[in-house]
């Protein structure tokens, strides 16, 4: 059983390797202004400089969330025990740490989140900041960690 999907995706593979190969003049190439590539940052440290750990060597679990903070709006002081990172798609929103350490964020702007490392969020705009954030966590793990200031 194991053998035939290796055998059937071994075909599955040829045939798209020929299909993308082939110069059949009906084939028609993407528009190149339909689709755009900008890397919002690549990292191998969180944003306070410090080297984020390695990866655990249990399961694996992405967690996505969209996290929308209402003007005004302070997060509780916490810790993420995973990597995590996430662009800010609207409003503003100030990142410090337990320590004084202090990010920025305008709408647009990546964030390659510091782990184990306890902080807290402000907006301090006059709309809602929303937030795309991914986790790489484990199925074992929290993502979120409430600590006290």
């Amino acid at each position: 059983m194991k053998q035939q999907g290796i055998r059937i995706l071994a075909a599955f593979s040829i045939l798209l390797l020929q299909s993308a190969c082939s110069t059949d003049p009906i084939r028609q190439e993407p528009d190149k202004a339909s689709v755009s590539v900008k890397e919002l940052v690549k990292s191998t440290q969180s944003w306070d400089g410090e080297t984020l750990p390695a990866y655990p060597s249990a399961q694996p679990r992405i967690s996505i969330l969209r996290i929308r903070i209402l003007a005004g709006a302070e997060l509780d002081m916490h810790r993420h025990p995973v990597i995590n990172a996430g662009v800010l798609l609207s409003g503003q929103l100030t990142v410090m740490t337990k320590t004084g350490k202090t990010l920025h964020l305008k709408a647009g702007d990546p964030i390659v989140e510091v782990v184990n490392t306890a902080h807290f969020g402000v907006n301090q705009g006059d709309a809602p900041a929303e937030i795309i954030v991914f986790y790489a966590g484990t199925v074992d793990s929290p993502i979120s960690v409430i600590e006290s200031k």
